[in-house]
């Protein structure tokens, strides 16, 4: 699944223009911090990993540009806490 960029986040539009998936963050007093605000998946979309597969695309994305991600979103919260390999980019830690 492809997903779209843009200024905070990755999106997924539907063929009508349609936000269908989103993951957003915003930036912080430390230029190297984002914080993880906001996750959405469509009903369409449940059960897929799609939530998953946006989370990778942050992760990665503020992996190469050497950033930390701070978790807020309660969906972020709970994959930070259950998956280990998130340990080097939770700036929680």
């Amino acid at each position: 699944m492809e997903f779209t960029k843009t200024n905070n986040g990755f999106v997924k539009y539907d063929e009508n223009g349609r936000v269908i998936a989103e993951i957003t963050y915003a930036t912080t007093n430390d230029p190297n911090v984002v914080v993880a605000d906001h996750t959405f998946v469509d009903s369409s979309l449940r059960g897929q990993g799609v939530a998953g597969k946006l989370l990778d695309a942050l992760v990665e994305d503020m992996n190469e540009q050497n950033k930390k991600i701070k978790a807020s979103c309660s969906y972020i919260v709970k994959k930070f806490q259950e998956d280990s390999s998130f340990d080097f980019i939770n700036a929680d830690k």
